[in-house]
């Protein structure tokens, strides 16, 4: 029996408006190589001046992992060259980093939790972008110099469902206090994944392999699946320390298997050195009072949600997943509804609605409709089935909840005088089953519903009918 152990480093990009050293727009998808100058090209005499808001969104990042904040830290230079790298090296924080020592709890399904301890957080600058397009590679610069948060955790996870677990709760945070908007598919959430095995109850840490550039919470979950299965096969074949080498893979999506890429660098292949034209950082106590205010984090507002609405746990933990849902449900509950109600219009009814890139951001239904739709079920102005119609018309159509419902000609009718003519009608003509459900047959009291609501096309307020029957039939 084996015991899969991993580690991962996530690169997030910062959403500052400029990059980390220089005043350059850090804008998603402009014209290649128009948003650079000498400081990001690494060009000759071109010095670089930190930019302070950085510092400040790391430093909420630490606030909120319970970290340590260094508050004197210093960059270094790692040396290497790729063409997207113009110096030919990255300043980064190997040696003093800005964050370090701090914590997550993932929480399980069933109910149970875990801690994964964060040994750092640290400032790098990003490189340019790749594109290769055929025989001809180019280059893009306007990538290069973006800031970035490294986070690398200890290897505390066990399984894949523990580092999707870990990234999803990361994902949150980071999302929560708004330092990024995490976007994977663009980069600004870029995921590797260490991985290694080793004998049940063994302490020893194993050669591990690194999975590079991985942009989907499924493929990394399915990357580390193969890679493990790759590494035990190893190991049962008697060929690990053959096939098993510490280096960089990447994982081929369409084969579904990892491929080596190169050999792992190790720390003295980068030739580390104090980063000479940056100064050291220096975190005054009031700067870090400022920057340690954060807002309201993913557990707690689980916990807040728990007490304040009376959720249980894994309800909670679902509606406060993204700091968008959480912002959805509550807008809903300013329209004075139940919660219960509020959870379940928003988990299955709107969202089993979503199709292809909806989501609750951008739905056609916003929070404020939904839950005026959920308050017409309370009110009794629409049954539960009609406002599922509402709502399919709601999610292809522009217009308010009431015009909706009159349109659609959904609203229930209360009006007890009306009621009570279509019961009395409908007693006057089934004498017989009157007097069989007087009788005793109880089961028979289906049938006078089912043939009020007949009688008024669907349109009546059961409750009011159940009420109206019950004291007509005795």
């Amino acid at each position: 029996m084996f015991e899969v152990v991993i580690g991962l480093e996530v690169h997030v990009q910062l959403n500052t408006k400029t990059k980390l050293f220089c005043s350059c727009p850090t804008s998603f998808n402009h014209k290649q190589n128009t948003n650079t100058c000498p400081t990001c090209l690494a060009l000759p005499g071109a010095l670089p001046v930190l930019n302070k808001e950085v510092l400040h969104k790391s430093i909420m990042f630490g606030t909120a992992i319970n970290a340590r904040i260094n508050q004197t830290s210093y960059f270094d230079r790692k040396s290497y060259f790729y063409p997207d790298s113009p110096a030919a090296y990255q300043v980064t924080q190997l040696y003093t980093p800005i964050v370090e020592n701090g914590s997550l709890r993932i929480d399980f399904e069933e109910g149970s939790h875990k801690v994964i301890r964060i040994n750092r957080a640290h400032i790098e600058a990003d490189a340019g972008k790749s594109i290769h397009d055929g025989e001809i590679s180019k280059v893009d610069l306007n990538r290069a110099g973006t800031p970035l948060l490294e986070i690398v955790s200890e290897p505390d996870m066990r399984s894949a469902e523990e580092a999707i677990l870990y990234l999803k709760k990361l994902h949150s945070i980071v999302r929560y206090i708004d330092i990024s908007d995490a976007n994977m598919q663009e980069g600004s959430f870029r995921v590797d994944v260490n991985v290694s095995i080793r004998p049940k109850g063994d302490e020893k840490l194993y050669t591990r392999v690194e999975i590079k550039n991985i942009n989907s919470f499924k493929f990394i979950q399915k990357a580390i699946e193969v890679e493990v299965l790759r590494q035990k096969e190893a190991w049962e074949d008697g060929v690990y320390d053959k096939e098993i080498v510490q280096e960089t893979r990447l994982f081929d999506q369409i084969k579904q298997e990892t491929r080596s890429m190169r050999g792992k660098e190790e720390a003295a292949d980068y030739r580390y050195f104090p980063e000479p034209d940056l100064l050291k950082v220096s975190v005054s106590d009031a700067m870090l009072a400022q920057y340690m205010q954060i807002p309201e984090l993913p557990d707690e507002k689980m916990e807040r949600f728990i007490k304040e609405y009376g959720m249980n746990e894994y309800n909670a933990n679902v509606v406060t997943s993204t700091v968008e849902s959480a912002a959805f449900f509550e807008t809903m509950m300013e329209e004075g509804i139940s919660a219960k109600n509020a959870l379940t219009w928003l988990t299955v009814e709107l969202q089993g609605r979503f199709k292809g890139d909806i989501n609750v951001t951008n739905s056609p239904v916003d929070a404020k409709t939904l839950g005026t739709l959920v308050k017409r079920i309370e009110d009794g102005t629409i049954s539960g089935k009609a406002a599922k119609e509402v709502l399919d018309y709601l999610m292809e159509n522009e217009a308010d909840v009431d015009s909706a419902i009159e349109k659609l000609g959904l609203k229930q009718v209360s009006d007890t005088g009306a009621l009570e003519a279509i019961c009395d009608a409908i007693i006057a003509a089934n004498q017989d089953k009157v007097a069989e459900y007087q009788g005793g047959k109880e089961k028979l009291f289906g049938f006078f519903v089912g043939q009020a609501m007949k009688e008024s096309k669907g349109s009546a307020n059961p409750q009011t009918l159940n009420e109206i029957l019950k004291a007509k039939l005795g």
